[in-house]
């Protein structure tokens, strides 16, 4: 059994973020007052995720509202993960015969932290648990699968879900990381497509060349559709794709209309003036951001960056700005995940928030854990690697989510 489990591409992410940081970028924070936001730990949501038997672990969770609408009540979530633990745990003890498969979903009815009514859901094969998505070749290659990025349902385009998809290779060389990715896809799954989403359509974004020594811009790591079919209060009919560029993770963003996300011909690029067709004039509208991140409306004139800082530090950050592209302001930062982890084998990693799931004035924000040795240290934790969530709550003078 071979496994190439997400926790490597997170060392990766350490190592570019202090080579690149320096650890200044810590130093940047900005702390606002104390009275206009409090985040604490969220239980009830974290212990959805708690299981010993079938799905134990997975990281890279993004929660798509089904209706395509984040203000909708009476909705239910599909839950997008990238590696994904399978086995059974007895007395804290993780059994063998175990398994990773590189990606699952769950589906939750309603809206609620209530574990009965999610059901997790996991591809399989003449009795083999396999990937959801895997890319689509002429030459099925198994050193070639997804890390799938952020996805949405769109009422533009006949209710298909879009998710976006990070294509990796290994390369089998002798390096600390032997893998690169190696393309970039945006998967579309036709409404009502029962799972496992056997009639999915797989369009490569043009963006990259992946053969070149350029910098390399992931597509997908956060989605915001402000559009009054997506029930947003200050629509500008615009699906907002925001992108990881380079070593220093900086976040670049594109736009289109969202019946037009796979005309890839229809993008364009912000470039720190305006909106461009060339994708090489993309400008970073903040940098030291994470792999997984998300944009959201607070308040009127008032959008929320959320990440974790350099993708793996503990601080989780937010910055606020006018528009879904900023100008956003400094680091606020939100809460600490070393409030929470303390173990030394542990690490976190990729914070969002889910304005599916955040209630008015509230944000309630996921973040990974995993451990540098993962193989080691699962069996003896193996409750180690799933999502953890912050509930952060703003103040009425401060920023509140208007649903």
């Amino acid at each position: 059994m071979k496994l190439q489990p997400f926790f490597i591409y997170s060392m990766l992410t350490l190592l570019t973020a202090l080579s690149s940081c320096g650890g200044q970028k810590v130093q940047d924070e900005v702390h606002i007052n104390e009275k206009e936001f409090t985040a604490e730990a969220d239980s009830e949501w974290t212990n959805m995720f708690l299981r010993k038997s079938g799905w134990f672990g997975g990281d890279g969770i993004f929660a798509i509202p089904l209706s395509g609408r984040d203000s909708e009540k009476n909705d239910s979530l599909l839950f997008l993960f990238s590696d994904t633990m399978v086995g059974e745990i007895q007395r804290d003890s993780l059994q063998p015969r175990f398994v990773m498969v590189n990606n699952s979903v769950s589906l939750l009815k309603g809206k609620t932290a209530d574990s009965s009514k999610m059901a997790f859901k996991i591809a399989s094969q003449n009795g083999t648990y396999k990937a959801i998505f895997s890319p689509k070749t002429n030459k099925p290659d198994k050193d070639t699968y997804f890390w799938l990025g952020d996805g949405f349902v769109n009422p533009d385009a006949g209710k298909d879900l879009f998710i976006f998809a990070y294509q990796i290779t290994n390369t089998h060389d002798k390096s600390p990381f032997p893998f690169k990715e190696t393309g970039n896809v945006l998967i579309r799954v036709p409404a009502g497509s029962p799972f496992p989403y056997a009639d999915q359509q797989q369009k490569p974004l043009p963006f990259n060349d992946y053969k070149s020594e350029g910098e390399t811009i992931s597509f997908g790591a956060g989605i915001f559709n402000n559009t009054a079919s997506a029930g947003e209060a200050e629509p500008d009919g615009l699906a907002y794709v925001y992108g990881i560029k380079g070593k220093s993770k900086q976040l670049v963003s594109a736009r289109v209309k969202p019946g037009q996300i796979d005309a890839f011909s229809e993008w364009e690029f912000w470039n720190g003036q305006g909106w461009s067709k060339d994708v090489k004039s993309v400008k970073a509208l903040s940098d030291s951001v994470s792999n997984e991140m998300s944009v959201s409306r607070l308040a009127k004139g008032k959008y929320a960056l959320v990440y974790q800082l350099g993708s793996i530090f503990p601080q989780i950050c937010m910055q606020l700005g006018p528009t879904p592209v900023g100008p956003f302001g400094p680091r606020i930062v939100l809460y600490k995940t070393t409030n929470d982890i303390q173990d030394p084998d542990l690490f976190t990693y990729n914070a969002k928030a889910h304005p599916a799931l955040s209630a008015p004035g509230e944000l309630l924000i996921s973040y990974n854990v995993n451990s540098f040795k993962f193989f080691e240290i699962i069996t003896k934790k193996p409750n180690l690697y799933r999502p953890r969530f912050v509930r952060v709550k703003f103040s009425q003078q401060s920023s509140q989510t208007n649903h």
